[in-house]
């Protein structure tokens, strides 16, 4: 049985930040998520893709982001239980909670954080009969790696700030970037849309709207889809199609814990400390709600440093706990000296 002192549900951005903050408080941290390396869908979705609004980076790839959180904490030594999922949740008669993985994995701890970003989540689906014999055969559902599309044909549908950023990406990467969309209005941000509208002057992305894509061709993969615009149907020749329509977000097993959800999301106190309805359970990051609720990574991270503080308190009852500014104490491992990361840090970073 792996135990520690925080047990954290979720290897994202917040997840990985509560490991720096209990850290600097002497408590252990362990990770448990079902994806296979850290990082949540930073690493998993759009590890290329960029971030603007993390304090002091005017710019950072979301897999970078990952690299230096992973940077960050390793001197606190977590432990990863990667590629099984959190199942099920017991409390013991001493207060603590056993959690059990999809694959018998043990864990037990006085505190239990879940940090599952979205949780669970799959594609949403354009509603095209034949489109899941062509999965994995030129349909994608999310870009890693934008490189593979070099010098190939893409097509692109959806009106969102995925759909307009990754058009916007593979203009420069992509032989031809088409964008389809079912309206003339997009939803993602106005400067995005603009510069769909440039390149789309310049001959770099062929924007169809409002066209809506309804079929798809090939023999052993994709050859060419048809899309419909004012009734009429017609063919675009492609090697990838990208349909960018968002996530179907899944609480998953921990939707059966007992805790109170609304909305899909796991109700908390943001007065507090980010409890949820279960003493000792915590919900932080994009997983969970309250008034005011904003999804954003540096919101997460406010949330895991006041969920630390409280946790503190919860494993060190009756100890007081005097906060220290890391410019005047500095950053130390358990010990007072900085050590070697585990082995699954030092491949994740790597």
């Amino acid at each position: 049985m792996i135990t520690t002192d925080i047990l954290i549900i979720g290897a994202g951005p917040t997840g990985l930040f509560t490991v720096f903050e209990a850290g600097l408080l002497k408590l252990k941290c362990h990770l448990i998520d079902a994806l296979p390396q850290p990082g949540g869908q930073c690493s998993e979705l759009y590890p290329k893709k960029p971030i603007y609004d993390i304090p002091g980076f005017p710019e950072i790839l979301a897999g970078d982001l990952t690299k230096n959180l992973l940077e960050q904490s390793k001197q606190f030594e977590p432990g990863f239980t990667l590629g099984e999922r959190a199942e099920t949740i017991e409390k013991q008669e001493d207060g603590r909670f056993i959690v059990t993985t999809n694959k018998g994995t043990l864990h037990q701890a006085p505190v239990v954080a879940i940090a599952g970003g979205l949780g669970s989540f799959e594609p949403r689906r354009p509603l095209i009969d034949n489109i899941t014999h062509y999965e994995d055969k030129g349909i994608e559902y999310f870009i890693k790696d934008p490189e593979k599309y070099r010098n190939k044909k893409v097509v692109i549908a959806g009106g969102g700030d995925s759909a307009l950023d990754w058009s916007i990406f593979l203009s420069d990467v992509a032989d031809k970037v088409t964008l389809i969309h079912r309206r003339n209005e997009f939803r993602g941000a106005l400067d995005s849309v603009e510069k769909v509208s440039e390149l789309r002057q310049a001959g770099k992305i062929n924007l169809i709207t409002p066209a809506e894509v309804t079929d798809i061709f090939g023999i052993n993969k994709v050859e060419a889809i048809v899309f419909t615009k004012e009734g009429e149907k017609q063919v675009i020749e492609t090697d990838y199609f990208i349909p960018l329509f968002g996530l179907s977000p899944k609480l998953g097993s921990i939707g059966n814990w007992g805790l109170e959800i609304e909305k899909n999301a796991i109700k908390v106190d943001n007065a507090l400390d980010y409890q949820t309805n279960i003493p000792g359970i915590f919900a932080i990051g994009d997983v969970n709600t309250y008034p005011g609720k904003l999804k954003l990574i540096l919101c997460g991270f406010h949330e895991a440093t006041l969920m630390c503080q409280a946790a503190y308190k919860i494993i060190n009852p009756g100890k007081k706990y005097v906060l220290k500014y890391t410019t005047v104490s500095g950053i130390n491992g358990f010990d007072g000296t900085r050590k070697e990361a585990p082995k699954a840090v030092v491949q994740a970073i790597n």
